[in-house]
C-alpha cells in the first residue's frame, strides 16, 4: 500500500530551488548542480496539476538545469579577459535577485500587518484653530528662492561684515589703560595739518598707536573744527573724512585746549 506524500507548494521554480538549496544547507555560490538537479527532477515528477502554464515554469527550469549540467562537464569558456565562465553564473544571479525580492515581501507583509493593528484618532481641533491663516503666505514669501539664490545672499551678508572691519581698530588687541599728553597730541596734531594742508582723516588715525591715541586725536579735530582752524568734509556716507587747514602761517599759533 503507497503512502500519500503531500507536497509543498512553491510559488515558481526558483522557489523550489531556493528550498532545495536552503533545505540541503549547500553554498549558494557553489551550487551542486548534478545532486540539486535530480532532487528538482524528482519533484517534478510528483507534481499533479493540470495548468500548463506553471508546469510549463518548472519544465524550462529543468531543461536549464540540464543544460548546465552538460555545460559542467564540458571544458570552461573563457570570457574575453581570460578568466573562466562558471556555467552556473546566471542561475546564481537569478536566486540571489529571487531571495531578496522574496524576502522584501515579507518585511512588507509584516508592516501591513502592523498597520493593521494601528488605530487613528479623528480630528478634535477647535474651530477657530482650523480657521486659522498664518499672517504670511510663506509660499509667497519663499517665491522662486532656491538654495543656490540662498548660498549667494549668504555670501553677500558675510561680505557686507567684513566690509565693516576697520582695518585701524581691528589691529588692536587686549583693552589697556594708556596714558596720553593732551597738549603735546594737540601740539602734533598742528604741526601734521600745518604739513599737510589737505589729508585724509583716517591716514591721521592710522598714525595713531592705541585706541586712547584715537579718542585724544578725534577730540582735537572736533575742537580744531569748533574754532575754525580746520575744515572738514565728506561728500558721502561711509567715504573718507577729508581734513582741509583754514590757517596760513608757518605753524599754527596755538595750542587746542580741550
Amino acid at each position: 500500500m503507497a503512502i500519500p506524500v503531500k507536497l509543498e507548494a512553491f510559488e515558481g521554480p526558483l522557489d523550489l530551488l531556493l528550498h532545495l538549496i536552503e533545505k540541503n544547507k549547500i553554498d549558494i555560490y557553489d551550487i551542486p548542480i548534478v545532486e540539486i538537479t535530480a532532487q528538482y527532477l524528482d519533484y517534478i515528477k510528483q507534481m499533479q496539476t493540470e495548468d500548463m502554464n506553471i508546469m510549463s515554469e518548472f519544465l524550462v527550469m529543468a531543461a536549464t538545469l540540464l543544460d548546465i549540467k552538460c555545460r559542467m562537464l564540458l571544458p570552461k569558456e573563457v570570457n574575453e579577459d581570460g578568466e573562466e565562465e562558471d556555467p552556473r553564473a546566471e542561475l546564481v544571479q537569478r536566486l540571489l535577485e529571487y531571495k531578496m525580492y522574496k524576502y522584501m515581501s515579507y518585511e512588507l507583509k509584516d508592516r501591513q500587518v502592523d498597520a493593521g493593528r494601528t488605530m487613528y484618532k479623528g480630528k478634535t481641533l477647535p474651530k477657530e484653530i482650523e480657521e486659522y491663516k498664518a499672517p504670511i503666505d510663506m509660499e509667497t514669501l519663499i517665491g522662486d528662492a532656491n538654495l543656490g539664490k540662498l548660498q549667494e545672499l549668504f555670501k553677500s551678508v558675510m561680505k557686507r561684515q567684513e566690509d565693516k572691519i576697520d582695518p585701524v581698530r581691528s589691529s588692536f588687541g587686549k583693552i589697556e589703560k594708556d596714558e596720553v599728553d593732551i597738549e603735546a597730541k594737540a601740539l602734533h596734531i598742528e604741526e601734521y595739518i600745518h604739513t599737510h594742508k589737505t589729508f585724509s582723516f583716517r591716514k591721521l588715525l592710522e598714525k595713531q598707536g592705541s585706541k586712547m591715541e584715537l579718542i585724544v586725536t578725534f577730540l582735537v579735530v572736533l575742537e580744531m573744527m569748533k574754532v575754525g582752524k580746520v575744515t572738514i568734509v565728506q561728500e558721502n556716507t561711509f567715504d573718507d573724512i577729508i581734513i582741509t587747514s583754514n590757517v596760513e602761517g608757518s605753524a599754527i599759533d596755538s595750542i587746542v585746549t580741550i
